[in-house]
C-alpha cells in the first residue's frame, strides 16, 4: 500500500479522475491501467471488477496556509499483490432470551457498550436516570429559559449523554485503545452524516444526533436489549452467589415513583462525569476511590468571523466551514488549553442540580452561528487541590469544582432575573484586572452579567488565563486577543474529578469483581469516541467467564 495526498480548493468535490491521474503518476503506472477510486462519502462506489488498483480516499483537512484547499490523503492499493478489503461491521444478533448484562447509563460508553453486547450474543438492560432524547428538549429548554434545573434530565444527563447536545465532536486521539472504525461506521449505519470517517475533525451536529441516538435505541431494542428511562439508580449490591441487584427509583409519566430491582451477573457501570451520586454511593461501600486531575477555566466566545479571518488569513468566502482554532500551552507548570471547540456554535448551560453555574458549547452540522466558541481550560492536578479541601480525599476536587460552580451562580443570579445568568467579562479587560463597563451580545440565551471573573477564579487559573490570552497570538492567531472576545464563567465539566479504580486487564472495580467501571465517569475517557471504545472493551471484558 501506497499512500499520497492530493490538493483540492474547498467548495469542490474531487473528482475520481483527478484521482486517477494522481495515483498513475504516483504509482508509474502504464497508459492503460484500470484504477478504482473509493470514496467512503458516497452511498455508490462504482468499481471495475479487475482493476489493477484500488485508491481509498482515508483524510481530509483544511491546508489555509497558502492558498485555501482541502487536503486528501489516498491509500492505494495494487491488486496484483495486496487487496482493500472494506470495513465491515459484526452483525448483531438476537439476544432475547440470552444473559442479560445490565449497563448503568445511556451516553456514548453504554450506547457502544451495549451495542458490543449485542454482537456477543448478550442482553443488554439499559438503565438511564434521564429522558429519552426527545423529553429531555423540554428540561433543557426550561434550563435556558427559566433556570429551572432537573438534576435528572439537563444537558448531561439522558439518552445520548453529555455529548448529544454538545455537537458530537468524534476527534480522539485514543487509537491505541481500540478500533475507532467500530464506533465511526455504526454512527454513519444509524444516520451520521459519512464524512465523519475521513474528516480530520468530524461532527455530527446537534441537531442530528438525537436521531442517530435513538436509532441505535432502535437497534437495540429490536435485537431483544432492555432500555428503562425514568431509572435512577440508587443501590448496587453484590450477592454471595456472585451476581448483582441493582435497586432503581422509576419516575412513570405522571410523576410517580416506584422503586424496582434488576438482577444479572455482570453490570457495566457507564454513568458520565456528573453522577456524582455514584461516587457517593461508592465511598459509603468503601469501594475504591480516587481523585484525579481534570481542568478548570472559562468559556471563550469570539465573532465567527473573526475566528474565519484569522484561521483562513484573510481568504475567508462564502461557503467555507467555519473557522476552528486550538492551542495548548505550558504556563507556570500547567497546561492552559482550548478545548471543545464549537464553530458557528452557541453556549449553553450545563448545570446539573440548582444553586450553580456550568457552561458547556455546542454546533448545529451547519455550524451557521454567528459566534464561535470554545472552554480555555488550566489543568488542576491533585495536589493544587487548596489545603481546605484535602481533608475530603477522593473528593478533593470534586467539592472544589462545585464550590465554584456556586460561587459563579451566586454572584449571577443575584444580578439577573434568570437565574442561569453566567458571570461575564471582555477579555482585555479581564487580563487588565478591569470590570468590563458593557459586554458584547452573547449566543447564551440565560444571559450574561458584568463580573470580575479575574477575582471569582481561583488564583491558580486566572493568573495562567491571564498569561496565556495575550500570547495566543503566538500560535500563529493574531487577533485572537481582542475586547471583542467575551468569557465566560465557568468551564467546570472537562472531565471527571474522581476515578473508580479498575484492574487494567479485566476492567473490574478492584473491589468488585463484575462491575466494570468505564467512561468519562468512571474517569478513563475524555469525549465521544473514547468513551464508546471504552464500552466497548469493558462489553468484551463483562462477555468473559
Amino acid at each position: 500500500m501506497k499512500e499520497f495526498e492530493i490538493d483540492c480548493p474547498v467548495g469542490l468535490d474531487l473528482y475520481p479522475d483527478r484521482v486517477r491521474v494522481a495515483a498513475a503518476e504516483e504509482l508509474r503506472l502504464r497508459g492503460n491501467a484500470v484504477i478504482n477510486v473509493i470514496d467512503p462519502t458516497k452511498s455508490y462506489q462504482p468499481l471495475y471488477p479487475n482493476a489493477d488498483v484500488d485508491c481509498v480516499i482515508v483524510h481530509r483537512s483544511i491546508d489555509a496556509r497558502g492558498d485555501v484547499v482541502y487536503r486528501y490523503r489516498i491509500e492505494a492499493f495494487r491488486n496484483s499483490y495486496e487487496h482493500y478489503e472494506p470495513y465491515s461491521l459484526p452483525e448483531y444478533k438476537d439476544v432475547s432470551a440470552s444473559e442479560p448484562v445490565i449497563v448503568i447509563g445511556a451516553g456514548p460508553a453504554g450506547m457502544f457498550a451495549a451495542l458490543k453486547l449485542l454482537t456477543l450474543g448478550l442482553k443488554p438492560v439499559i438503565l438511564e436516570r434521564g429522558k429519552d432524547v426527545h423529553r429531555r428538549k423540554y428540561d433543557m429548554a426550561q434550563l435556558s429559559r427559566k433556570g429551572i434545573v432537573n438534576p435528572d434530565s439537563n444537558y448531561c444527563c439522558g439518552e445520548g449523554g453529555a455529548g448529544t447536545f454538545s455537537d458530537g465532536k468524534l476527534y480522539t486521539r485514543s487509537s491505541k485503545r481500540g478500533d475507532i472504525n467500530e464506533v465511526l461506521y455504526q454512527f454513519v449505519a444509524f444516520g451520521a452524516n459519512p464524512s465523519i470517517l475521513i474528516d480530520a475533525h468530524p461532527h455530527i451536529g446537534t441537531d442530528r444526533l438525537p436521531r442517530v441516538v435513538e436509532n441505535i435505541r432502535n437497534c437495540i431494542i429490536e435485537h431483544g436489549g432492555e432500555y428503562h428511562f425514568d431509572s435512577k439508580v440508587t443501590d448496587i449490591e453484590k450477592l454471595q452467589d456472585g451476581s448483582f441487584s441493582v435497586k432503581v427509583l422509576s419516575t412513570d409519566p405522571e410523576g410517580g415513583k416506584s422503586e424496582n430491582v434488576y438482577s444479572a451477573g455482570k453490570v457495566i457501570l457507564a454513568t458520565g462525569h456528573s453522577a456524582r451520586d455514584i461516587y457517593e454511593m461508592f465511598d459509603s461501600k468503601k469501594w475504591s476511590l480516587a481523585v484525579k486531575g481534570f481542568a478548570m477555566g472559562v468559556r471563550v466566545e469570539h465573532p465567527q468571523s473573526r475566528i474565519n479571518s484569522i484561521r483562513y488569513h484573510g481568504q475567508y468566502e462564502k461557503g467555507m466551514p467555519a473557522a476552528e482554532y486550538s492551542f495548548v500551552n505550558q504556563t507556570d507548570e500547567r497546561g492552559v488549553f482550548s478545548f471543545c471547540m464549537c464553530p458557528g456554535g452557541i453556549i449553553v448551560p450545563s448545570s446539573t442540580e440548582s444553586g450553580t453555574v456550568v457552561l458547556n458549547g455546542m454546533s448545529n452540522s451547519a455550524r451557521s452561528s454567528k459566534w464561535a466558541n470554545a472552554g480555555v481550560v488550566v489543568s488542576i492536578e491533585p495536589e493544587d487541590a487548596p489545603e481546605e479541601y484535602k481533608k475530603y480525599g477522593a473528593f478533593s476536587l470534586l467539592n472544589f469544582q462545585r464550590d465554584l460552580e456556586r460561587k459563579m451562580y451566586e454572584f449571577a443570579s443575584s444580578r439577573s432575573d434568570n437565574p442561569m445568568a453566567a458571570p461575564a467579562q471582555r477579555m482585555i479587560d479581564f487580563c487588565n484586572g478591569v470590570v468590563s463597563d458593557d459586554l458584547p451580545e452573547t449566543s447564551y440565551r440565560p444571559g450574561v452579567v458584568s463580573a470580575p471573573l479575574h477575582d471569582l477564579l481561583p488564583d491558580m487559573i486566572a493568573k495562567r488565563l491571564q498569561k496565556v490570552f495575550p500570547d495566543v497570538k503566538a500560535h500563529k492567531m493574531g487577533g485572537y486577543f481582542t475586547n471583542d472576545a467575551l468569557l465566560l464563567g465557568v468551564e467546570s465539566r472537562t472531565s471527571s474529578p474522581v476515578r473508580i479504580l479498575r484492574d487494567k486487564d479485566s476492567y473490574e472495580a478492584v473491589d468488585v469483581p463484575g462491575l466494570y467501571p468505564c467512561g468519562e465517569g468512571a474517569g478513563y475517557s475524555g469525549g465521544i469516541v473514547s468513551s464508546a471504545i471504552d464500552g466497548i472493551n469493558c462489553a468484551v471484558a463483562a462477555s468473559k467467564d
